[in-house]
């Protein structure tokens, strides 16, 4: 049993798990685990059809045996990332053959109410500015720490324990929800309240955008980066009209303008530049 003391006791991170029941800390599960045996060769991916859940998607295809993948449409005003998922797992299969085999089925959860609650330029067709708290306006509360808890539904009743996000804190916006600090206190949350063994793996949090540049062309070369380039969305205004030397987008949302800094700063370290 837990008691309510062991709720008191979390420190800042980073933590020491002995204070924490076993299966949290890494243990055996306890005797009356219900749930289906999890195995540590699946992952599932958090895949909107952006640029940096689509680098995760190679990331852990080049990982685990046995990959799928969640998204989710909450009424963003970008909903054309959605559409583009289908198409970049076709292009994945099709263009990473060794790939093939290891992606498996793919899920996407209406979660409509999520936009209907948030009052933002994400969701809403309203001009991105900067809020008080000094944050994008872009920013939908909770929306991280919602994916990942649907996310961990969805992998315990599929017996996939690796959970897989694009989260940075890097170069980001500053959510407040892609910071380490978050995801790890949401991996022991998630534990215990599903007497699970998740571990959320976000292998972008230290990379700036040019290094994750760099990754898709460490897991797939040059094809992938193309990949990247052309075939996902990140733009916030889901302007899809015009490809730039870094992909599609209005080049002017917070989005963009990381995205195309981080592709100048890819270019640059590929040629030599310092």
């Amino acid at each position: 049993m837990l008691d309510r003391d062991h709720f008191s006791l979390v420190p800042s991170w980073p933590v020491s798990y002995s204070f924490l029941p076993p299966f949290v800390a890494g243990g055996s599960f306890p005797p009356r685990h219900l749930g289906p045996k999890m195995s540590e060769s699946k992952a599932l991916v958090l895949f909107s059809g952006g640029q940096d859940s689509t680098i995760c998607l190679a990331w852990a295809l080049t990982h685990y045996p046995v990959v799928e993948t969640v998204g989710f449409d909450y009424g963003q005003r970008h909903a054309v990332e959605l559409r583009c998922r289908p198409s970049i797992l076709a292009a994945l299969r099709d263009r990473f053959p060794h790939w093939a085999p290891r992606l498996h089925h793919d899920h996407c959860i209406d979660l409509q109410s999520l936009g209907q609650l948030s009052d933002s330029s994400l969701t809403k067709d309203l001009e991105i500015k900067l809020t008080t708290d000094n944050l994008p306006d872009t920013f939908v509360p909770g929306r991280n720490l919602i994916f990942f808890t649907f996310a961990a539904a969805v992998a315990y009743r599929r017996g996939i324990n690796v959970l897989v996000g694009g989260m940075c804190e890097t170069d980001y916006s500053g959510y407040p929800d892609c910071r380490d600090d978050a995801i790890k206190a949401l991996q022991v949350c998630l534990n215990i309240g599903m007497a699970a063994k998740f571990r959320l793996e976000t292998p972008l949090m230290w990379f700036n955008k040019g290094e994750s540049w760099q990754m898709a062309r460490n897991c797939g070369g040059d094809p992938l980066v193309e990949l990247v380039r052309t075939e996902t969305h990140s733009c916030y205004k889901g302007e899809r009209l015009h490809l730039h030397p870094w992909g599609f987008g209005c080049a002017q949302c917070p989005a963009c303008l990381l995205r195309a800094k981080g592709y100048e700063s890819f270019l640059n370290h590929l040629d030599g530049v310092p």
